[in-house]
């Protein structure tokens, strides 16, 4: 499913035009996107939380060389389904 399957499921729904659908989901990624990069913790009642971590650095291997490669640290997004999510998703 696609950010447009989403926009025309909603607007069929609630007779609201795919435009105004349209802008306030991507508002709502805007800002969960926004606040995901200040290192903010995003939890959706019902639905998840989306959190940012940092990752370890490593040495990482080039498969075509052999040749060992650092990696560098990162942040990373993650997401835990919330318990109704996981009791509808079997």
């Amino acid at each position: 499913m696609t950010k447009k399957d989403i926009v025309l499921k909603i607007a069929n729904e609630t007779g609201v035009k795919q435009v105004d659908v349209k802008k306030v989901v991507q508002r709502t990624l805007d800002h969960i996107v926004a606040s995901l990069e200040r290192g903010e913790t995003i939890e959706l009642r019902n639905f998840g939380v989306f959190k940012v971590r940092q990752r370890r650095g490593r040495l990482g291997r080039n498969p075509r060389t052999g040749q060992e490669v650092p990696v560098p640290p990162k942040k990373v997004v993650v997401f835990k389904p919330g318990l109704m999510m996981k009791a509808q998703i079997k």
